[in-house]
């Protein structure tokens, strides 16, 4: 279905992580496919993971300085005169403050948390723009801690609900372009950004058994919602963040036995 289709994925980190998931789905679909990493030491664990899904660009890019996100583009152009789709996994925040209350958030880590795990979706998405002369698809990763008090997510939260809000936005201000530009929100998963918050393994447990389908989602399931919404298949689908999870969004309270 992604045949022709080329594309950048940022937030590749290891081969457990939701980025690297979707790297892998996307290119079973036939599409050609860029990696970004943040850093030597990254570089070393994603390269091997570009060899083996036969991806030849690999592109430092630390987004916390927009610069970087800049010089990334002006590399891809060196590659590709065009793209058509752009994966952006990237969020983080300072592990200490993702414990105890959100009311003891530091404000350099809360800009640093939003600029990051957010405004970098605006940077990214003005320079791919130019990029994408035939149209294309931007994909954002969220979490239903965006909508809802999770324990232990705090600031996050707040920059996943600004990010979402950022793509109603950008697929407003990019639609006369073509571009759609959606979010994946998936259910908690046993990623290194996860493992980031305290308690994650508590919380993993309580989505996975108290979700519809009393169970954990998979990273192929992520690749393949991220194939949809990569594809043709969702031509007409903008503006709009996919539930990803297993259910668990929909339930107001776990079944209580008296």
């Amino acid at each position: 279905m992604l045949e022709k289709k080329k594309g950048l994925i940022f937030g590749v980190a290891n081969d457990h992580s939701i980025a690297w998931g979707i790297a892998k789905s996307l290119k079973e679909q036939g599409a050609e496919i860029a990696l970004t990493y943040q850093n030597e030491t990254f570089l070393k664990r994603v390269k091997p993971l570009a060899d083996s899904i036969e991806s030849e660009i690999l592109i430092e890019c630390d987004v916390a300085e927009e610069k970087n996100i800049h010089n990334c583009f002006n590399n891809i152009k060196k590659y590709w005169s065009s793209i058509d789709f752009i994966i952006h996994a990237i969020a983080y925040s300072d592990k200490n403050e993702l414990s105890g209350s959100y009311l003891d958030t530091s404000v350099d880590n809360f800009l640093n948390t939003l600029n990051i795990s957010c405004y970098s979706l605006t940077s990214i998405s003005r320079e791919a723009s130019k990029l994408m002369t035939n149209g294309g698809s931007i994909v954002t990763l969220s979490f239903y801690g965006s909508e809802k008090v999770m324990p232990n997510y705090n600031v996050m939260g707040v920059a996943k609900s600004a990010l979402e809000t950022s793509v109603k936005y950008l697929s407003v201000d990019l639609g006369s372009q073509n571009i759609r530009v959606n979010a994946i929100s998936s259910g908690p998963m046993r990623t290194l950004s996860g493992a980031a918050i305290s308690n994650a393994r508590e919380v993993y447990k309580f989505a996975q058994n108290n979700s519809a389908l009393k169970r954990s989602v998979g990273l192929n399931e992520i690749g393949n919602s991220a194939i949809y919404l990569t594809s043709d298949l969702s031509s007409a689908v903008t503006g709009e963040v996919l539930y990803v999870d297993c259910g668990y969004n929909i339930i107001g309270m776990p079944s209580v036995n008296y």
